[in-house]
Formats: C-alpha cells, structure tokens, sequence
C-alpha cells in the first residue's frame, strides 16, 4: 500500500474512532466507567433489532435534560437502549422497567445489564408488551417505545394517562413510516396537548412527544 493510501485509511480510522467515542457522555465515576467501557467494548455487537450509539445517546441526553426518574421501554432486545437510559436514571435517581416478549432475548438483555453494573436501575420484565402495558400501575415521565410498529398508536393510548404533565414519549424507527408509524404520529400530533418533535442526530428517527397538559 502506498504511503499516501496508509495516511488516508489511518485519518479515516482515526475520525471514525474520534465520532463514535465523541457521542459518549463524560465519564465521572466509577458506575460510568464501568457502563462505558462495557458500551465500547460491544459497541459493533448489538443487533437483533438495537438501537445504534447515536439514538442510545439521544435518550440519555431526553432523560438527563428534564430530570425523569420513572422510565418505561417497550421492547428491551438485549438491552443496548435499556443500559443508555439506566445510565441516566442512575445520575437522577431513577428506575426503569423494560419488557421483552422473546425469553432467548430477555435473559441475554439480563446478562448485559449485570456486566454493564446497571441491575439495580432496571426491572426487566419476560411479559408480551400488549398485554402488560395497559396494567402497568403508577405514573412515568419517560417512555421509549421500540417494539411491534403496528401498536405503537396503542402503547401510546395506554401510557397516556400514566404519563405526568412535563414527561415525554418517545419512539423508534419513526424514519421508517412502516405500517403503523404513519397512524401513531398522525395520532399524536394531532394532540394539542403534545408537543412532538424528532431527534435530529437519528438516522433511524426518534418521535419525541412531550406532554404539556393533562387534556
């Protein structure tokens, strides 16, 4: 390889190394030590459906901003979005509870969330989304919602009345416009007392509805 080539890779190596550790948060203690190098040291391992880097950062950034101490997931995978918002609930004193439909999935997001030190802000939960969601008891000011596209309309109706005036509901792949995404966000921002944005830094799209009154 030519000289010329081998300083053009190594600059293109080297930003891409600087981009991805730029969109970590600052590390402060040893929880975020722990987390972060947990994060970068399986950084190209997430798939089955998880989240990438950005759209992780982008909730912590949702969670730590407005102070949400009372988050819900819908659609754990294996934990990639989960530790990004124990991360943040572990700075604001809060708790998380995340639902996973798939068993194979569900003890693997466990497992993660142990070797991540993030057990304790987490109450993982082996339920189906459909039915579980409308029990959930208590009130939430955070919600990421990033399982079935088709009921995301339904998660929403179901967590409305849980979620406080002040809190947000948040929603993956909304890019996408897949067969029900279209429905949800027509929905939701047809509420005059939502106000929804999106995420710029998303590549896959994060709808951000957040709750300005009671009705």
């Amino acid at each position: 390889m030519k000289l010329e080539k081998r300083i053009l890779l190594f600059v293109f190596l080297l930003s891409v190394a600087v981009n991805v550790n730029a969109q970590y948060p600052p590390v402060e203690t040893k929880l975020d030590k722990k987390i972060m190098a947990f994060l970068e040291d399986n950084a190209t391992n997430w798939r089955d459906m998880n989240v990438p880097i950005s759209d992780g950062k982008a909730l912590y950034d949702i969670i730590l901003k407005n102070g949400y101490t009372k988050a819900v997931e819908i659609g754990t995978s294996t934990g990639h979005s989960a530790i990004w918002i124990a991360w943040a609930l572990s700075k604001t004193g809060g708790k998380l509870v995340t639902i996973e439909i798939d068993t194979k999935r569900y003890l693997e997001a466990k497992a993660n969330f142990k070797k991540a030190g993030v057990s304790k802000y987490i109450d993982a939960r082996l339920a189906d989304a459909h039915e579980l969601v409308p029990k959930l008891e208590g009130e939430y000011d955070f919600v990421f919602s990033d399982a079935d596209k088709y009921w995301y309309k339904n998660y929403f109706v179901a967590m409305d009345p849980k979620l406080k005036v002040g809190g947000c509901f948040t929603a993956h792949n909304t890019a996408m416009r897949a067969n029900g995404i279209r429905e949800f966000l027509e929905y939701v921002e047809s509420l005059s007392n939502y106000k929804t944005t999106f995420a710029e830094e998303s590549r896959e799209g994060i709808s951000i509805s957040y709750k300005k009154a009671s009705k």
